[in-house]
């Protein structure tokens, strides 16, 4: 399971180094992506298909699912880990995720997370200060679901 958090270096290269416990959860064919709250997303291929799969089923005359596809699937690329668990953030990647100096991977259970560590303190502090009302959010759906 994905799970935890840890801090890495940005390098000169732009390269940086997926942390030893994801990478012997996720493999070797690995898919980096644009994700939502200017992170990045890192799937195993095994995921990556499913999703794709999903976005495939979709119509391409409904605008969401356009919209959806080329935000996840038109920014993705497959990334290469060297032997030290290394790989490089393409620029456009880099671009979506500000990433400057310090990067945080955030495990969620299938997937992993890549921020800049500053952003990353925002969005934390954000959770923080409105957890409530997002768990209460995540009530409602779900009672709405099961009504």
């Amino acid at each position: 399971m994905l799970i935890g958090e840890y801090r890495s270096t940005l390098g000169k290269k732009k390269r940086v180094s997926l942390p030893k416990k994801f990478r012997e959860i996720l493999g070797e064919n690995l898919i980096l992506t644009r994700g939502y709250e200017q992170a990045l997303i890192i799937v195993n291929e095994k995921l990556w298909k499913k999703v794709a799969q999903e976005v495939m089923n979709g119509s391409f005359i409904n605008k969401d699912i356009r919209d959806t596809s080329r935000f996840l699937v038109g920014g993705a690329k497959e990334i290469e880990l060297d032997n030290q668990g290394r790989f490089v953030i393409p620029q456009s990647l880099l671009e979506h995720a500000g990433l400057k100096e310090e990067v945080v991977f955030i495990g969620l259970v299938n997937w992993v997370e890549v921020w800049d560590k500053t952003k990353w303190e925002e969005r934390l502090k954000y959770l923080r200060d409105h957890g409530e009302e997002i768990a209460q959010e995540i009530g409602k759906m779900k009672s709405e679901k099961n009504g």
